[in-house]
């Protein structure tokens, strides 16, 4: 029971839902199979496993505020300025610092109605609104964005490519989105899976960023590194936003084993390419088979693949709890509001075997 007089939060904090991440256990299943957190099935590289125990005789020392030897590194293997670079606790992080350094109350961020839900939580925690623009097809588009953006928009979110649904936004669209809006709010493209997409027409917008002074392009080492646990991502932004950010950001808000294997993965190539060949491999593999079983798969330009189940019987949860019978965890995506998908992470051969084994038997029972 809750005292009269005990301290409360600030209005909103309590309506607000908190993120759920992937399960990663089965009761009654030692070593399930984890799909349901896009991490990457090949783990982190060799480099960066050994960057990291070599960090451990520093772990009693603060570590470079600054991240300096990773902000070198980024900026070598990106092309970019380092002085332009904001890092975070992942790149979730740096969505809260932009959140916390741009609204006020009463402000608004506008996102896709399937746009990821880290934007809209730190957004509502300061006080702020979040509109969604309908994505009818599961893509986020250009004149739906701009059809919420209104007086007290600050800051727009473009997941490219997005998840859940695995769409993406091409060069064109994204240029276009920014054409339209005012200088004042800041566009946001979220590309944490930039290293899987294959279609031709998507292209980063680092150069748009570069030249534009309202654009901020964010990248994770979640995903193609395989450092998920240590949190560490970036943001590309105008010296002015960068400068901004920095005032509020927590002084050590990056680790220094998070700073070592960062670095290390960065110039990993074998294992970046080891990672990328897997999911180009078996993403359009996966989607063959579960569409042959009758389910609808959405095209993905990620490491995933959301599979939508639209029998009465044979749905989503249903589903869930057969894999999970089978030793398998995928993303229940009801959070998002798509009550019949399931995302499914690309595993190793072995894993996305067992899934469509798992899914043909689902399918016939």
């Amino acid at each position: 029971m809750t005292e009269i007089n005990a301290p409360a939060p600030k209005p909103g904090i309590l309506d607000i839902a908190p993120y759920v991440g992937g399960k990663s256990s089965i009761v009654g299943i030692a070593e399930p199979m984890k799909l349901s957190s896009n991490e990457n099935a090949l783990g982190a590289g060799s480099k960066a496993r050994e960057a990291y125990e070599a960090a451990i005789k520093n772990i009693h020392i603060y570590p470079d505020g600054r991240a300096t030897k990773l902000r070198t590194a980024v900026a070598e293997h990106h092309g970019l300025e380092p002085e332009r670079l904001i890092f975070g606790n992942g790149s979730d992080e740096v969505f809260a610092l932009l959140n916390q350094a741009y609204l006020t109350p009463g402000d608004n961020i506008v996102t896709g109605q399937y746009g990821f839900l880290a934007y809209r939580i730190s957004a509502l925690g300061c006080e702020a609104q979040v509109k969604l623009a309908p994505e009818p097809g599961y893509k986020a588009e250009v004149d739906a964005l701009l059809a919420e953006v209104d007086e007290r928009t600050r800051i727009v979110y473009v997941s490219n490519p997005s998840n859940p649904t695995g769409s993406y936004n091409s060069g064109e669209e994204i240029r276009r989105l920014h054409e339209a809006l005012p200088p004042h709010i800041v566009l946001v493209i979220d590309e944490a899976y930039a290293e899987f997409v294959t279609e031709a027409d998507w292209e980063t917008a680092f150069p748009l960023a570069r030249e534009a002074a309202n654009v901020v392009v964010t990248r994770t080492f979640s995903k193609i590194h395989g450092l998920g646990g240590l949190r560490v991502g970036f943001g590309y932004a105008p010296i002015g936003v960068a400068e901004a950010v920095d005032r509020i950001r927590l002084p050590f808000n990056v680790s220094i084993p998070g700073i070592e294997a960062a670095t290390a993965a960065l110039g990993d190539e074998a294992h970046q390419k080891a990672s990328r060949e897997m999911v180009q491999t078996w993403r359009p593999r996966l989607t063959q088979a579960i569409r042959g079983f009758g389910f609808e798969v959405l095209p993905s330009a990620g490491n995933f693949v959301l599979v939508l189940f639209k029998d009465e019987k044979r749905n989503a949860a249903a589903a869930s709890d057969y894999l999970n019978s089978r030793g398998i965890i995928v993303r229940p995506v009801g959070g998002y509001g798509i009550h019949d998908g399931l995302r499914i992470t690309v595993g190793t051969e072995d894993q996305n075997r067992a899934v469509i084994d798992a899914l043909s038997e689902f399918a016939a029972s």
